[in-house]
């Protein structure tokens, strides 16, 4: 089992997987989940995560409010995709789920000081992380690994010509994260990108004979219009959820360990990640990058797992 911390800013794909990590407890142990600015602000991205909790019966996990803003930049927001909630479609009543009272960084530093062996897994911008290695660079040891919705290399950008939005929103923590030294996984637009939630895959969910199915369905109905009309495809891409998948059954990727950068400076090509995939420099590598998934195989797991749900 993994002990794993999530720290996400929800965002219909973070709901996806949000529910594909709450419905594996044999295999994930979920020791808390942050929210964080990102998709949409703070409150909306707490109040996400609290009923996506709630529609998946686990009263047991714990949530905490991250940062409401990025280290430096202004927050960058993506309601233009998720709609003005980061939520829209699907009819969810207001949670009564709580809020722990802690920050959720100085949850993450007090998890990773007193609890060994825990992955972060991160489906939004990694604001969080970074002031937890910046205030307690002790952690970084400490984590077993950091598996990261984040970044592309031949698929260039989603939300500007050269940046995914994870990146885009706060360059200066990807940058900070990149050089800690911690153990990285990053799951790009290039891995993401092959696993499109198809209408027929759609279809599975709205007839899955439970509430969650249905429900996932209207959330990825409602911001599948955004890259649908951006890429011509017959689906959007499910993002987040690749990050819960490759904890599962990490058979269903392919990477290689490679350096990874990120532009901090130009506005041209601002949270832009420089990939050295065929090591045209010195640069050590720094992250095990994933190019490739199996989608059948993502979809068949997703689908079994939500079908456990209530």
């Amino acid at each position: 089992m993994r002990k794993i911390i999530i720290d996400t800013d929800p965002g219909q794909d973070d709901a996806l997987a949000l529910l594909l990590a709450l419905a594996s407890p044999d295999e994930l142990d979920i020791l808390g989940i942050v929210a964080v600015a990102g998709n949409v602000p703070l409150h909306h991205t707490l109040n996400n995560a609290r009923k996506i909790v709630e529609l998946s019966g686990r009263t047991d996990i714990k949530i905490y409010a991250g940062s409401d803003r990025p280290l430096r930049q202004t927050l960058v927001t993506a309601e233009h995709v998720h709609g003005a909630t980061g939520l829209d479609g699907p009819d969810l009543p207001e949670p009564t789920h709580p809020v722990e009272t802690q920050h959720g960084v100085d949850f993450i530093i007090d998890t990773l000081r007193n609890v060994t062996d825990v992955t972060l897994v991160t489906l939004g911008p990694l604001t969080d992380i970074a002031k937890a290695f910046q205030q307690a660079p002790d952690i970084i040891s400490k984590i077993r690994e950091m598996v990261m919705m984040l970044g592309a290399w031949r698929e260039l950008g989603n939300v500007t010509p050269t940046a995914e939005f994870n990146a885009y929103v706060d360059p200066e923590a990807v940058d900070i994260v990149l050089n800690s030294g911690a153990n990285l996984t990053l799951l790009p637009l290039d891995a993401t990108h092959k696993v499109q939630s198809t209408q027929d895959r759609l279809q599975v969910l709205r007839d899955m004979a439970n509430r969650t199915g249905p429900q996932a369905a209207i959330m990825l109905k409602a911001s599948e219009a955004f890259d649908i009309k951006k890429f011509g495809w017959d689906g959007a891409p499910l993002h987040d959820p690749c990050t819960i998948a490759y904890l599962l059954k990490p058979e269903l990727f392919t990477g290689r360990a490679v350096n990874v950068s990120v532009e901090t400076q130009s506005q041209l090509t601002l949270g832009m990640t420089v990939v050295d995939w065929y090591r045209a420099t010195d640069r050590w590598p720094n992250a095990n990058f994933i190019h490739d998934a199996e989608a059948v195989g993502f979809y068949d797991l997703l689908f079994e797992r939500l079908r456990r749900l209530p």
